[in-house]
């Protein structure tokens, strides 16, 4: 069973994974190429990768489990409590699902392999800023033009998935996967509050997403999670914590990308000001589809959105982040030199320029280079909303991911009636999911459920 790639591509990914996760993967291109077409052979080759250790020099510890995580984890806060109005804790809330959306938006269309990956020997950075430039829209204050010299001067096109999001049609929140996860973490935390854990994140998505929605880990997760439930039981199997392994590993060479990083959202507004319980909840999301690397990121992003609602400097907010994964994990290395690389930056475009040049051995929508990239932005941004979501998009790789990333940071950080009406009044208020009952949704609809259900995960938590 294939699902996202055929087996070949999945067996070639396979072996840049377990390369990156340590283990001597010497020959196994030779193996890869020689097996051609033929599935038992690929199968062969993919077995041996499995089977593989991992090097005894590989200097990085990286467990995927809950308390191997909390042991290796630095010092933090933890929590923070701040005493705040209900009128300003819905302001904030406004502010991360209004930044999450204008991110996502702005992003969106730049989602395609020439600003994502490069092309012409140029950075995809690159190839963004010559998009606006030709555009006359540079530098970027606004979404991203539907038009621009750039195409005929260097052959550059946006996404053709989406023009409800270029700068002269967008009206809403066009639906996207970054905000359909969004929806479907406060839908859970509806329904289940804390608890939950792997197993209902895979009958959430099994009710609620088509398998033309999911990507990548998420596809080959929600495949294998099939194979082991039961549409007419709802039970978890009491050998869940053996299953689940394999249903996240098993041909899915996408485990340390950025999927999971993109589903925190809704758990860190659960915990607003609780980036270790923040932290916890991603956990249980990820480890459904992604081990090590790909967990530390949603577990990353969720501490540093928890931490915004009740923090407000972001070389803190990112520490806070730093402080809920494992210290010497890929993840935490690649991010303390990106922490280096915004505080060095002259300018956007040098920033930009160095964290690409710094992390691009990395797969597009990797986990380490997006999240590298997202806390130089915030980083190196300070206060500035656009500044942030816009050094975050521009700097390629998952463009709407990161933007979005930023945005539900900064716009938690600052609160609605401090981002630039620009940015938020193209929206309408209005978000499409395709998600049942938020399709469409006013954004400030999704806000209010977000602060109950914020209010709920507290009394549940004892936290006052």
């Amino acid at each position: 069973m294939a699902g996202w790639e055929k087996l070949k591509e999945l067996v070639n990914l396979e072996i840049v994974q377990r390369g990156e996760e340590g283990c001597d993967v010497s020959g196994f291109q030779a193996k890869w190429i020689k097996a051609g077409d033929d599935e038992a052979k690929l199968m062969a080759v993919y077995q041996q990768l499995m089977e593989l250790e991992i090097g005894a020099d590989f200097k990085f510890i990286e467990p995927s489990d809950l308390p191997g995580i909390l042991a290796m984890r630095p010092e933090g806060p933890r929590r923070i409590t701040v005493d705040k109005s209900e009128a300003e804790w819905l302001n904030q809330f406004q502010g991360a699902w209004l930044g999450r959306s204008i991110g996502c938006a702005l992003g969106k269309p730049l989602e395609q392999g020439q600003f994502m990956g490069g092309s012409g020997g140029r950075a995809g950075w690159k190839n963004i800023e010559l998009w606006f430039k030709g555009a006359d829209a540079w530098p970027i204050s606004g979404y991203t033009p539907g038009s621009s010299r750039a195409s005929a001067e260097y052959g550059l096109e946006l996404s053709h998935w989406c023009h409800k999001s270029f700068k002269e049609n967008i009206q809403f929140m066009e639906s996207d996967d970054d905000i359909r996860y969004t929806v479907l973490g406060l839908i859970l935390l509806e329904e289940k509050g804390l608890d939950f854990d792997s197993w209902d994140i895979g009958k959430l998505w099994h009710m609620h997403l088509s398998y033309q929605q999911v990507c990548t880990a998420e596809t080959q997760s929600y495949l294998n999670f099939a194979q082991v439930t039961s549409h007419m039981n709802d039970s978890k199997p009491e050998d869940w914590a053996q299953k689940i392994e394999w249903v996240r590993t098993w041909f899915n060479p996408y485990r340390e990308w950025i999927g999971a990083q993109i589903r925190a959202d809704s758990f860190a507004y659960g915990a607003a000001g609780n980036p270790e319980l923040a932290a916890e909840l991603a956990w249980r999301d990820a480890s459904f589809s992604h081990v090590k690397n790909g967990i530390y990121g949603e577990m990353f992003v969720a501490a540093m959105i928890a931490a915004a609602f009740n923090e407000t400097d972001n070389e803190r907010i990112v520490e806070i982040g730093l402080s809920e994964i494992p210290r010497d994990s890929r993840l935490a290395h690649d991010i303390r030199k990106a922490v280096e690389i915004a505080r060095d930056a002259v300018d956007q475009l040098d920033l930009v320029d160095r964290i690409w040049e710094a992390f691009k051995q990395y797969h597009s929508v990797h986990t380490n280079n997006n999240a590298a990239l997202v806390a130089a932005s915030l980083i190196f941004a300070k206060d500035d909303f656009e500044l942030a979501v816009t050094t975050a998009v521009l700097g390629g790789w998952d463009t709407d991911c990161n933007g979005a990333t930023v945005g539900s940071i900064m716009g938690a950080k600052l609160g609605a009636d401090k981002l630039p009406a620009q940015w938020v009044e193209p929206l309408n208020d209005k978000l499409y999911a395709e998600v049942r009952g938020f399709h469409p949704i006013a954004i400030s609809d999704c806000a209010k459920r977000s602060y109950e259900v914020f209010k709920k995960i507290s009394a549940e938590s004892g936290r006052k």
